[in-house]
């Protein structure tokens, strides 16, 4: 395990949340979602108006790539709080024709002059708002560079037909929704942002729902981009206004034009596993989501979960286990593996996952799980890093006539990112997703410290299942650090209980981050928690957000379901 050791501090004093933030969703009720089906294509996006257009591009001849990225375009606009050109992500791309599966790492990068105690001041960690809210948390946008090189590779359309759907939605305007608008009205940092307040408030207060809300300085953006290329954004006139945003913040951060114009997309190899009779793919490092899923499924595997109903005590006793034990390695293993030998094909080990298992017990719950130890891993040798991940952002997925898909996570981090507005779009707070004290409690350097140039450690988690060498299903959710707990229960619906995507979206939210068991309130899960508390449960029975977006082949096409908890749309023909 390469470590490289600089002359660090002893432990600063820096507590982690016992508790993740809260998740600004919490306000969004739950109702019923109808289950979407299609014979030829299938889009599930987190806005209905980013999910036509899509559907518009492939009813075009446009292929999954080319829908995803004008659904992308379209969240950036009427999704701000999400995800945008200013933040980053992860793509998976199928390409039926060759049958290949290609994972772009388009992950904001701290700057070459970042260092691991920029979020330190006069020996003290900066609270989480300080942080976020900071010049200091801006990293390098990947997005558009994602977008542009998964087009280069696999586009059908041109490049700028894609812009076409949301330019016309900035320059003519759309409706406000209730969600954006609820997100508004409780976003004390955005509401006091200089260069953010004008955009989204009247007179103090958030625009209202059906306020229909124009963005010409994004249109302008966004018509740059079209004709002349990523390049627009990495470089030129749109690269200094981000950089001159981020120097002239009160607490400002070292973001350079050179970090712009250097920014370079990585294709990592897709991290890929059995379960039950399919094969379970996702990005790996450096977003620890999907390989902690993959644990998860690996380790429930060999426990009896499917004997009991997805809702009742015992399944949810389980599920929670093996989460409690896969949050346990990743806080501990995962960062960029640029930067670290990040043990991933020992965490996903048959034995190992069997040894792990071994430790759920059918009747009692752990306190606290400890990170196991890999073949050859010495978890002494590493630091616990608690750091959190906040739960604003996005999925796509798409899948067209052909076959081709794309299943898309992507983030500015924060609800609203760090605030800060520049030609329309907002920046990302990405480089909170460090650990901000770059050491644990007992001064041991964490794998996830800020180093220049790297990427913080994600949870996002977009993935693709295969059965038989066919395209089974595509999954992704935002959510900060939950969204490995969503993905899993998702997975473990479709393919373990055999429910319909709509169904297993649906299922109550549950599941550990190794801080006690979380419930989704207001659920039928209410109705087990003396069950679960006879365990041994430490319960937090709180809203869970999730934004799951989905799509399952069929015999006769394809099935979509949108969590009801937010307000996508799952649209074919």
């Amino acid at each position: 395990m390469a470590l490289v050791l600089a002359a660090l501090p002893m432990a600063l004093q820096a507590d982690p949340p016992p508790d993740p933030p809260p998740d600004p969703e919490a306000a969004v009720s739950v109702s019923r979602h109808t289950l979407a089906e299609a014979k030829k294509f299938m889009v599930s996006a987190a806005n209905p108006l980013a999910t036509r257009a899509g559907v518009g591009i492939l009813e075009r001849g446009g292929n999954a790539v080319d829908a995803a990225i004008a659904v992308q375009l379209v969240l950036g606009l009427v999704e701000p709080q999400s995800s945008g050109i200013g933040g980053g992500g992860f793509m998976l791309v199928y390409d039926q024709a060759d049958q290949r599966l290609t994972s772009f790492d388009a992950r904001e990068t701290a700057p070459k002059r970042a260092h691991y105690r920029q979020f330190v001041h006069q020996d003290k960690v900066l609270s989480w708002p300080e942080a976020v809210n900071s010049g200091l948390s801006v990293g390098v946008p990947g997005l558009l560079r994602g977008l542009a090189e998964m087009h280069k590779a696999h586009g059908r359309l041109p490049w700028a037909v894609l812009f076409e759907p949301a330019i016309s939605m900035a320059e003519q305007g759309f409706e406000v929704s209730l969600r954006l608008h609820g997100l508004l009205a409780r976003s004390n940092g955005l509401k006091g942002s200089t260069s953010a307040s004008a955009y989204f408030y009247r007179d103090g207060k958030a625009l209202p729902v059906g306020y229909r809300l124009l963005n010409l300085e994004l249109a302008r953006v966004y018509r740059q981009v079209a004709q002349h290329g990523a390049d627009a954004f990495y470089t030129g006139e749109i690269a200094l206004a981000i950089v001159d945003a981020v120097g002239a913040h009160d607490r400002p951060g070292s973001l350079s034009l050179d970090d712009m114009a250097s920014y370079r997309v990585i294709r990592r190899e897709p991290l890929c596993t059995d379960y039950r009779g399919y094969t379970l793919c996702g990005s790996g490092p450096p977003s620890s989501g999907p390989l902690a899923v993959m644990q998860i499924m690996g380790m429930l595997s060999h426990t009896p979960v499917l004997e009991h109903a997805p809702d009742s005590p015992q399944a949810v006793h389980y599920f929670a286990e093996a989460g409690k034990l896969a949050y346990a390695d990743r806080d501990v293993y995962v960062a960029d593996p640029d930067f670290a030998d990040v043990p991933v094909k020992a965490l996903l080990h048959p034995e190992y996952l069997a040894q792990r298992a071994a430790q759920i017990l059918p009747d009692q719950a752990m306190k606290k799980a400890l990170p196991g130890s890999p073949p050859g891993i010495d978890p002494a040798e590493f630091g616990l890093d608690e750091s959190a991940e906040l739960p604003s952002t996005t999925h796509i997925s798409v899948v067209d006539a052909q076959g081709n898909a794309v299943s898309m996570t992507t983030s500015v981090e924060s609800a609203f990112g760090n605030k800060m507005l520049v030609r329309g779009f907002l920046l990302n707070n990405q480089l909170t997703d460090f650990s901000l004290a770059g050491v644990d409690g007992k001064g041991r350097p964490l794998l996830n410290r800020v180093e220049p140039g790297k990427r913080p450690r994600s949870t996002m988690a977009p993935m693709m299942v295969f059965r038989d060498g066919q395209l089974h299903m595509l999954i992704g959710a935002p959510g900060g650090t939950a969204i490995i707990n969503y993905v899993a229960k998702t997975l473990l619906g479709v393919l373990g209980y055999g429910l319909d995507i709509q169904q297993a979206i649906e299922l109550p939210n549950r599941g550990s981050r190794n801080y006690g068991t979380e419930l989704e309130e207001g659920t039928s899960l209410s109705g087990i928690v003396a069950a679960l508390k006879s365990k041994g449960h430490e319960l937090k029975i709180r809203p869970l957000p999730s934004g799951l977006q989905g799509i399952v082949r069929t015999k006769n096409g394809w099935q979509g379901g949108a969590d009801p908890r937010r307000e996508g749309l799952a649209l074919g023909r």
